[in-house]
């Protein structure tokens, strides 16, 4: 294991903001997480628990306690089953699936992180989540002090949710199990109606795995979604709010106050949510409330590319992001009556 002591947070974001931690473990096998893990927890020092830093955003005065960041590595294939180790970096465990022809998370190209944080926020993206094809996750429970195996049922998920996600204490996984598919070298079939409309097929088609991938990556790409040090429109964790979902009452008076903001032919996305329940789009508020691709005049700016995601531009701190974020959170909440909620971890930090 490496250990650094009051290190600088920020370069291990993808937001590139945060103090420094008071100590900074570095660990690359299973063994090295839980022996770091159980150090802390005996002495009672506060632990954060860092990964491929794409859903984080860390105070400016840092992390009081020690930060453990997972490394470990693994890719390991047997037929249609699939584990990757925590520190796995997702995309290229993806990239390695549709090479070897599995079908199941190929929508989920681009995504920056690592495998382990896939099943605490059930990644999702393009008509995919990781929630349908995960088996089973391994984690060392900091509870009972053991590593335990937990099914799919037991992770308990759900849109951008999960057990780990609601007992964020608990739980360090270490490994992720999945259950592909051999489809003969196609996709899974397509259910997202955008990747449809570009592949020109109907919702419900497969497609060749590869051609899914590139899609998906180059809709991401012009979305500002895939890391690319060059482009601040990378500086950022991506989507940066959840999409609302909300009652059949509450997204009945939402178009109400649609149609009164913006007229009577206005009608606001909606999609099937489960019984009684209509999600809508997180992006469409925040540009029908006045926040616009670029909005912003100081370092931290929402996305030239996507109103979804807020970035920094080179200079910003977690504060300057903090700020637009909460700006943001009332307009659409004075526009249309509904509260935003942060898709990432906050650290030291709050909106």
């Amino acid at each position: 294991m490496q250990e650094l002591h009051d290190t600088p947070l920020a370069p291990l974001t993808t937001f590139r903001l945060g103090g420094p931690a008071t100590r900074l473990i570095t660990a690359t096998t299973d063994a090295e997480v839980i022996d770091a893990v159980r150090e802390a927890d005996a002495a009672g020092t506060p632990l954060l628990l860092i990964g491929g830093g794409s859903n984080l955003v860390i105070g400016d005065e840092g992390f009081a306690g020690t930060a453990l960041r997972i490394a470990t590595e693994g890719f390991s294939l047997d037929g249609t089953r699939l584990e990757l180790a925590a520190g796995e970096v997702w995309t290229d465990a993806v990239a390695r699936t549709v090479e070897a022809g599995l079908a199941g998370i190929e929508c989920l190209a681009g995504i920056p992180g690592s495998a382990g944080a896939t099943p605490i926020q059930n990644v999702g993206a393009y008509g995919q989540e990781v929630s349908s094809t995960i088996t089973e996750v391994v984690a060392y429970d900091r509870q009972t002090r053991e590593t335990v195996t937990l099914t799919n049922a037991e992770c308990a998920f759900s849109y951008r949710h999960s057990r780990f996600k609601a007992e964020p204490d608990r739980h360090v996984v270490l490994r992720v199990r999945f259950e592909l598919e051999d489809a003969r070298g196609l996709s899974a079939p397509v259910k997202y109606a955008e990747t449809a409309r570009v592949l020109g097929v109907e919702p419900g088609d497969r497609v060749a795995l590869g051609t899914a991938r590139e899609t998906v990556l180059k809709l991401r790409a012009g979305k500002g979604m895939v890391l690319d040090p060059e482009d601040h429109d990378t500086w950022s964790a991506g989507s940066f709010f959840t999409n609302p979902i909300l009652t059949d009452e509450a997204f009945a008076a939402f178009h109400a106050r649609v149609k009164e903001r913006l007229g009577a032919d206005a009608v606001p996305p909606a999609y099937a949510a489960g019984e009684g329940h209509t999600k809508t789009s997180a992006a469409w508020l925040i540009d029908r409330s006045g926040f616009t691709k670029g909005y912003g005049t100081g370092p931290a700016r929402i996305s030239t590319k996507h109103t979804l995601a807020l970035t920094n531009r080179g200079g910003a701190t977690t504060e300057d992001l903090l700020v637009l974020a909460r700006e943001v959170v009332a307009g659409v909440h004075d526009a249309f009556g509904i509260t935003l909620v942060n898709e990432p971890v906050t650290v030291n930090a709050s909106l």
